[in-house]
């Protein structure tokens, strides 16, 4: 699963690589060389011994760091890569805000027990584009795992049919809606120009 998430995302060197969920550091090892030469990795993990753990375990590489916080309330870096770790019901916006143009997210979604979707995204010119690529299953992320009871909860159909996100302060949820949490709706309009892959 990481191999093909990582693969997916496509690494390069000189990029800003966030990892929310950053556990041991092992995986933020694996982009910490990936983005090598220039390029940097800030690992989040909320559990404190984790986090203490992860920082020595990346002692080693010097474009590597460890933050122990929440990721879901404290602002992320400009990344061109954000790679999450720890399932969510939606990604919080801040996240979406995060991505330089042109950056990638993946995400395990879990709108509901029975939906269990990995999700890449892409920061376009004309929004975020999504693909929920496969099916997934990751530890509830803490503070963004729960819908709150406004939310619309997709069927796994819906939420397969989902092609982009949306911020509701940039756009209200309209008739494509496939899902809506909080500030942040799915919607089965497709960004991508042309066919898809």
């Amino acid at each position: 699963l990481h191999a093909m998430w990582i693969g997916k995302l496509a690494p390069k060197p000189g990029e800003a690589v966030t990892h929310i969920g950053a556990g041991t550091g092992y995986y933020t090892a694996v982009l910490a060389k990936l983005v090598l030469p220039g390029g940097t990795v800030t690992g989040f993990e909320l559990d404190e011994k984790l986090a203490d753990l992860a920082r020595k375990n990346l002692e080693a590489y010097g474009n590597a760091t460890v933050v122990h916080g929440d990721a879901v309330t404290t602002p992320l870096p400009p990344s061109d890569i954000i790679y999450v770790n720890a399932g969510v019901a939606a990604p919080p916006a801040g996240w979406l805000k995060a991505l330089r143009p042109g950056g990638r997210m993946i995400f395990p979604w879990r709108p509901a027990e029975r939906v269990p979707l990995a999700v890449m995204v892409i920061r376009t010119e004309k929004g975020f584009a999504c693909d929920p690529f496969m099916r997934s299953w990751f530890i509830p992320c803490v503070g963004a795992s729960l819908a709150d009871s406004a939310s619309r909860i997709p069927t796994r159909e819906q939420a397969a049919r989902s092609r982009s996100i949306w911020l509701v302060q940039d756009r209200a949820p309209d008739d494509t809606a496939t899902a809506i949490s909080g500030d942040v709706w799915f919607s089965s309009e497709d960004l991508h120009p042309g066919p898809r892959k």
